[in-house]
């Protein structure tokens, strides 16, 4: 029965997942507007969400040691093929490749779309919770 459940919520759990994950990417981005040399990330999101669908992930990284820290950022979501660096829109002096104003667009999507991700999960919980009182 919990199975069924979670496979219920599975694609709008992946996601918020990946959505806020590249959120996080995406404010990486720009944080480091004025630091010289960074490159902008991003990723290929359609790409991810079926990968991650398809239960393909990143690998996490190994340890050869147990007191070695594990890595808990926003791009070990992502499968490698997916996250990419973005095109440089605009020459910089310093090498830096973010275009703020590209940058806050897809911050503003991304958000908005990650809105509509848990309207989506809020309709279904509540169907799931009307199925359950019905019977």
């Amino acid at each position: 029965m919990l199975a069924r459940i979670d496979d219920y919520f599975r694609v709008q759990e992946t996601a918020l997942k990946l959505r806020s994950a590249r959120q996080e990417l995406l404010a990486a981005n720009i944080a480091n507007a004025d630091t010289p040399g960074y490159k902008a990330r991003d990723v290929d999101f359609s790409s991810a969400f079926s990968a991650a669908l398809a239960g393909k992930s990143s690998q996490p990284l190994t340890t050869s040691n147990s007191r070695h820290l594990q890595s808990g950022s926003s791009s070990d979501v992502f499968p490698a093929s997916a996250l990419l660096y973005r095109g440089e829109t605009q020459s910089s002096i310093d090498g830096n490749t973010v275009n703020v104003d590209k940058e806050m667009v897809e911050f503003s999507d991304n958000a908005l779309r990650y809105q509509a991700e848990l309207t989506f999960m809020q309709k279904r919980i509540e169907t799931l919770s009307a199925a359950i009182k019905s019977n």
